[in-house]
């Protein structure tokens, strides 16, 4: 089409400009690191009359450390134009007028905005959750710099922001490009907290946010800390509570002396950081220590008990002790927090949408779709499992309780469910013997303030007729009427006295019945029922399976449905069959997310040539979906675990016998030309 970007994605424009007005609209809503980077551009036509048309797409990586590096993507688009329509040389092209790159700043919630129009003029702002216009200024891009790296990382492989036009490139690319990150990094440490956090933290701290969630998975999925650990090694000696950092960064440079010896001058300087305490707890729990982990996650809960982490990290510690009736009262102490969506703004419905696909990617013949429509169907049974739609804190919690599925029977679990937390039968029997003894108590109580008011009417009978014959003295009178006041008083402490005891005998009755159990959280009670749904269809599926292998028979489902099924064994952490329902949807239909949970479980088991597979169909996939990053993505993860074990050289070996096209090769390579290039584990074998 004349009017469209070459292999770029565009989402086109009814009103010219709508897509900026949606987002300027949008900023106060954002609450975090914001949404994806938004570019709008404007073309016009050289033939006079021609509207105007505007478009967008979505965009992470690009560099946001100043206006210029944003105006050079913006140029750029230029390029993507086709040759003959790229300026003004016929009567009928479209050129690049105009174009804004959007940039949310996520520290001091405003969007930087770098607009350029084609040929010459650059102008940069920010716009504030008003609507006004501001100059932005040094620490302002600092700010935006960062926030654009995070999403990138944080958003690499994130399914929320899966969204259709989002183009994905790598945010770094080179040695010095990172060094300038951890620089910026260094710089805004301390204002880290106010980016937010994961959804099962309640506080974000210094520790526990967006920037070093960001700073740690970059580290971690290639295994080399080294520039990392600098860098808290600085940070360290202005708070103690960062060698929770830089410990679990030595631990994954297997440097666990220095990292024992930081968590121990850690804590005595600040004895009740949790995250110190859940650095050594976890380092304890890898070392089998179970024990003196207990201790440590028991006192963590003490230091802050407001935390899902705290609790959280107590009951993974119960369970790795067996200890399941603990473990079930702790889970059912964590306190649980309201899941909040992720930032992410509406826009009008375009007026056309152009996703264009790489003909490298068309004819290189890796490119997979669905055999029919009808592998896309799914049984009702498996698509209305409620366990998919979990979020925060409660898929975090069910992950522990299917932990404890999974360690014991299904009877079991219930048995000890009914040990610790009161059961709806107790509750009714409870309940009614309650009612009862309330009744009989309301009686007693009514009986004796009759007996009580008929007593007074007679002593006040019998004083009238007293004093109708012989006139008392004042005195008299009065010490007589303080008699009176007295015996009333002290009749209201007798009636008070024994409301209190039976109310005590009412309160011996229910520890009695109940002992020390407790009342089930109502969410958790949900998380029961989700979870037999879970184990229901899955022992069902299970039994079939028997049932086809016992007559000799191909087990049939739906692509789509051995998908759901590959999930629902994962969930219950029953990886052989998770394996093998994933195997069996790839045998019916294309499916990322079974390639991607194919990929994790290869990787692991040290499988390459199928690992590198999997890693090809990703990758083509991706390139077709205009994921263009590298590094860091969960593929990139996998294939660093394998060079780690089997070293790079043989890794580009086995990729070189596959024989795939050049330009899939082309594309693999860039994973082990990033190894080499940034020195990963393994690299020099």
């Amino acid at each position: 089409m004349a009017d469209t970007l070459k292999d770029i994605p565009e989402f086109f424009e009814t009103e010219l400009g709508e897509s900026i007005i949606a987002r300027t609209n949008a900023l106060g809503t954002f609450r975090e690191l914001g949404p994806p980077d938004l570019c709008h551009i404007i073309k016009a036509n050289a033939k006079p009359g021609v509207k105007e048309i505007g478009s967008y797409h979505y965009i992470s990586g690009v560099d946001a450390s100043s206006s210029a590096s944003l105006a050079v993507y913006l140029n750029s688009l230029t390029y993507s134009m086709d040759e003959t329509q790229k300026w003004f040389t016929k009567s009928n092209a479209w050129r690049i007028r105009s174009g804004i790159y959007c940039c949310f700043n996520a520290f001091a919630k405003v969007d930087v905005r770098v607009e350029v129009k084609i040929p010459g003029g650059v102008e940069s702002y920010y716009v504030d959750v008003r609507g006004e216009r501001h100059e932005a200024t040094s620490d302002i891009w600092q700010e935006t710099y960062v926030s654009a790296i995070l999403r990138a990382i944080l958003y690499s492989d994130d399914t929320y922001y899966r969204l259709a036009g989002y183009r994905k490139v790598d945010p770094i690319n080179t040695l010095a490009a990172e060094e300038k990150f951890l620089e910026a990094v260094e710089a805004l440490f301390w204002n880290g907290w106010r980016l937010g956090s994961r959804p099962e933290i309640q506080v974000a701290t210094a520790v526990h946010n967006h920037l070093t969630d960001g700073v740690m998975k970059y580290f971690s999925d290639s295994s080399r800390f080294s520039p990392a650990i600098d860098m808290f090694q600085r940070l360290y000696t202005q708070d103690p509570e960062v060698g929770a950092l830089l410990a679990r960064a030595y631990l994954g440079q297997h440097e666990e002396i220095k990292a024992v010896r930081v968590l121990h001058d850690g804590l005595k300087q600040c004895p009740m950081s949790y995250p110190l305490l859940h650095a050594q707890i976890d380092f304890l729990r890898d070392k089998g220590k179970y024990d003196i982990a207990l201790t440590l996650a028991k006192y963590a809960v003490n230091t802050t008990p407001s935390e899902y982490l705290t609790w959280a990290k107590l009951t993974e510690v119960y369970i790795d002790l067996k200890d399941y009736k603990n473990a079930l009262l702790t889970l059912n102490s964590c306190p649980m927090f309201t899941y909040n969506e992720r930032d992410m703004h509406r826009m009008p419905a375009p007026m056309k949408t152009h996703l264009p696909i790489k003909p490298d990617i068309i004819h290189s013949g890796i490119l997979d779709e669905d055999m029919s429509p009808a592998e896309s169907e799914v049984n009702s049974t498996l698509s209305r499992l409620p366990a998919p739609a979990l979020h925060g804190t409660f898929v975090k919690a069910y992950s522990l309780l299917t932990r404890l599925a999974e360690a014991l029977p299904w009877d079991e679990l219930l048995r000890y469910r009914s040990e610790v937390f009161v059961m709806e039968e107790e509750y009714r029997k409870h309940k009614a013997a309650k009612d009862s003894t309330k009744e009989e108590l309301d009686e007693k109580v009514k009986h004796r303030t009759l007996s009580s008011r008929e007593k007074e009417a007679s002593e006040s009978t019998m004083s009238s007729l007293a004093d109708a014959h012989v006139e008392r003295p004042e005195q008299a009178a009065e010490e007589a009427s303080q008699d009176k006041g007295s015996e009333h008083h002290h009749q209201q402490q007798q009636q008070q006295q024994q409301q209190q005891e039976q109310q005590q005998e009412q309160s011996s009755e229910v520890t009695i019945i109940f002992g020390n159990k407790r009342l089930c959280e109502r969410w958790l009670d949900n998380l029961f029922m989700v979870l037999y749904e879970d184990l229901r269809v899955y022992t069902y599926w299970r039994a079939e399976v028997a049932h086809s292998q016992a007559q000799k028979r191909t087990y049939r489902k739906t692509g789509a449905e051995f998908e759901h099924l590959g999930d629902l064994a994962s969930r219950l952490w029953h990886e052989k069959e998770a394996k093998e329902a994933y195997e069996a949807c790839l045998d019916w239909k294309f499916s990322a997310k079974a390639w991607m949970k194919l990929l994790q479980i290869y990787a692991k088991e040290g499988n390459t040539q199928k690992s590198l597979l999997a890693a090809v169909k990703l990758t083509v996939y991706h390139e077709r979906w205009y994921h263009e990053i590298v590094y860091p993505t969960e593929i990139a993860r996998n294939l660093n675990m394998l060079i780690e074990k089997a070293g790079l050289s043989k890794m580009q070996n086995i990729l070189m016998s596959m024989n795939l096209p050049k330009p899939v090769q082309k594309l693999m390579r860039r994973y082990f030309e990033y190894g080499e290039l940034f020195k990963v584990e393994g690299y020099e074998l």
